[in-house]
């Protein structure tokens, strides 16, 4: 394998960083802390690269929040002045990790998806429901992927593509966070452990985006695993969820076995309960869609808090508590999924009851 050197200097490329600035403001350039960086923003720049240089830099302070769509997910954000540096190493490392996925890893990837990985898997089904044997799917989930993520074994995977030993420096700064622990103990929910019990050599902080090219990074291992030693033809993976389709129940659940304990033995990680193995005729949910050969639905309960979105919405609007842009913009984006899935009735049900009155 091709190991890369000479990056470093790439990443405090003074264009880079400024390269780097622009991605980190997109959409949020108005902000305080956004305005503030800018109004001294080529001294700010030059703060960064001299920091790089010196090797001087230290990771921010994180803010801690929680978001609770889909699920309760604990969020670490950084200074922007961080952000900048993430998106300078993103520039230059993503594409040297890009050439070594597979074809059918579609998270966090350019050109790729939810929708195109939805349509992938449609693909397949349609090419085995021309076939005479009857087909099965292996559903299989990582528990807590993002905090239990091991420290050494990423940097370990790191090595194998990198030689240059200040972008490693760097990239350790990052993940081994002197003042934050991002690990949560096996069975633990983010939630319900206290920051005392948080690991400091497990997890990423969800919210980074070097936690999302690590993330990739990291499951590209059971990619190639599944590819080349297992040799599946039918596999596609969206960060931690990955399906494999098979005509052979038995076979699926032998290669559950196998990947299971590639997990647990080379990346220290576990499945979680919803790993199962169905007939494909049911429909497949995977990416926010249940998917058959003919057609395609959003999930149940996406399409429930959709509803409730809205007439929360509507509501509001009622209240004066939001604009007919806010309400607007939320319908456009939900009208935007829906034209990926079969969903006339759905949008007739959501567009018919979605009346706007103020002071209703």
């Amino acid at each position: 394998m091709k190991r890369y050197g000479y990056l470093y200097e790439q990443i405090y490329d003074f264009e880079n960083l400024y390269f780097a600035y622009l991605e980190a403001r997109k959409d949020k350039r108005f902000r305080d802390e956004i305005l503030k960086f800018s109004a001294n923003l080529e001294e700010n720049l030059i703060q960064i690269q001299n920091e790089l240089i010196w090797k001087a830099y230290k990771v921010g302070r994180y803010r801690e929040f929680y978001v609770h769509e889909p699920k309760k997910r604990l969020i670490m954000a950084l200074p922007f002045k961080d952000r900048v540096v993430q998106w300078a190493i993103y520039r230059v490392l993503n594409p040297l990790f890009e050439k070594t996925y597979t074809e059918h890893s579609y998270a966090c990837r350019i050109g790729r998806g939810t929708h195109q990985a939805a349509k992938k898997l449609q693909y397949w089904l349609r090419q085995i429901d021309r076939k005479p044997q009857k087909y099965y799917y292996l559903k299989m989930d990582i528990s807590k992927y993002f905090y239990r993520v091991d420290h050494s074994i990423a940097l370990k995977i790191l090595r194998k593509k990198i030689k240059d030993k200040d972008v490693l420096w760097l990239m350790e700064e990052i993940i081994q966070s002197e003042d934050m622990a991002f690990g949560l103990p096996l069975g633990m929910e983010p939630g319900d452990c206290p920051k005392y019990m948080r690991l400091h050599d497990k997890g990423m902080p969800i919210g980074n985006l070097t936690s999302q090219l690590l993330a990739n990074i990291y499951l590209n291992e059971l990619d190639q695993f599944c590819k080349h030693k297992l040799q599946i033809k039918y596999f596609i993976r969206y960060m931690d969820d990955f399906i494999v389709l098979h005509h052979d129940k038995k076979y699926l659940h032998r290669l559950k076995v196998e990947i299971e304990n590639f997990l647990n033995s080379e990346l220290e990680l576990h499945l979680n309960r919803k790993t199962c193995i169905r007939p494909t005729p049911v429909g497949i949910e995977f990416v926010g869609f249940r998917i058959w050969p003919t057609h395609m639905k959003l999930k149940k309960k996406t399409a429930k808090k959709m509803k409730r979105r809205l007439k929360y919405l509507q509501k509001a609007y009622g209240r004066n508590d939001v604009t007919f842009e806010d309400v607007n913009t939320c319908v456009q984006s939900y009208l935007g999924i829906l034209q990926h899935c079969d969903s006339y009735y759905l949008k007739c049900s959501v567009l018919k009851n979605l009346t706007l009155i103020r002071g209703s």
